[in-house]
């Protein structure tokens, strides 16, 4: 029999205030800091579809912060503060990591690489997400991989892994690109509807939702050459295991409990607000993976 949502959510909350021997019985670090503050700071992002972004009511939603509703739910059992006050911080690509690090937000609820190097400022929980970087182009441009960029206008979104990747390729390849750099997705993609740009680096599955939302999602496609896999985690401070626990354990129960499949279900293929679109995203096969075997390898 299929499991109702309520019965799913019921079951998580039931794992997550299971008693957890890899927690202090007394908070330190983030919990602490929660704990005395009276409430939690989510880092969102404003058009991360269908991750984390604004609503017709200006009010963030997405997969990412529907992950990070249970952990706040997860929280307030821990410190037993039913309480506990959420507030809602605005990041960009090129702010989420200063913003963890110098105490103004607890966690990043949008779609974040998990790579080795920010592994040496910030922590990231078990992966909720894999995309592949790839390149959106018209549908009749003539680009097919990313060496035919060379010589090319491309918009690349500030602080994205994405500028590293294609500057490693285009080394590699002895190719070059002429990069345009905004300060969001929404901008890139901008760049490239209006001819600025003639190809927007990005996640598959960020170039998909921007793709889905566009006035003519025909007029584009995206290339099947891929410059790297990627696991996204919600970003944590670095050097707090007892948060991390939380978090990693709030999923972890998610996952096993089936709620994490039933919001991805929720947000990737199904329709969703504010125009309806459904991006028809299914779990891949490496998403599946790490469901199954939840851990935090970073590239």
């Amino acid at each position: 029999m299929k499991k109702s949502a309520k019965g799913l959510i019921y079951l998580t909350f039931l794992a997550i205030a299971a008693p957890a021997p890899a927690l202090a019985q007394s908070p330190n670090g983030t919990l602490a800091k929660i704990r005395d503050a009276g409430e939690i700071r989510l880092g969102h992002r404003d058009v991360s579809v269908p991750f984390s972004y604004l609503d017709d009511n200006q009010k963030p939603v997405g997969f990412a912060m529907d992950l990070c509703a249970r952990i706040v739910e997860a929280v307030k059992i821990e410190l037993k503060q039913p309480s506990l006050q959420t507030r809602l911080q605005p990041i960009q690509l090129s702010t989420q990591i200063p913003l963890i690090e110098n105490g103004t937000i607890d966690i990043v609820c949008g779609p974040a690489t998990n790579t080795l190097e920010r592994q040496k400022v910030v922590a990231f929980s078990d992966t909720i997400f894999v995309s592949s970087i790839r390149a959106v182009v018209r549908k009749d441009a003539p680009i097919k991989t990313f060496e035919d960029l060379g010589g090319r206008p491309v918009s690349l979104t500030s602080g994205s892994t994405s500028i590293g990747l294609l500057s490693a390729r285009a080394q590699e390849k002895n190719f070059q690109t002429k990069n345009i750099l905004t300060p969001d997705h929404a901008a890139s993609f901008l760049a490239l509807t209006t001819g600025r740009s003639e190809a927007f680096v990005m996640d598959d599955i960020l170039l998909a939702s921007l793709i889905a939302g566009s006035p003519n999602p025909s007029d584009w496609r995206i290339i099947d050459d891929s410059l790297r896999t990627e696991p996204y985690g919600l970003i944590l401070r670095k050097g707090d295991p007892e948060f991390k626990a939380l978090v990693d354990k709030t999923l972890v129960a998610m996952m096993k409990g089936g709620e994490f499949q039933e919001l991805y279900a929720k947000w990737f293929t199904r329709p969703i607000p504010p125009k309806n679109v459904n991006l028809n995203f299914p779990m891949t096969a490496a998403l599946k993976d790490a469901v199954a075997n939840p851990n935090d390898k970073g590239v």
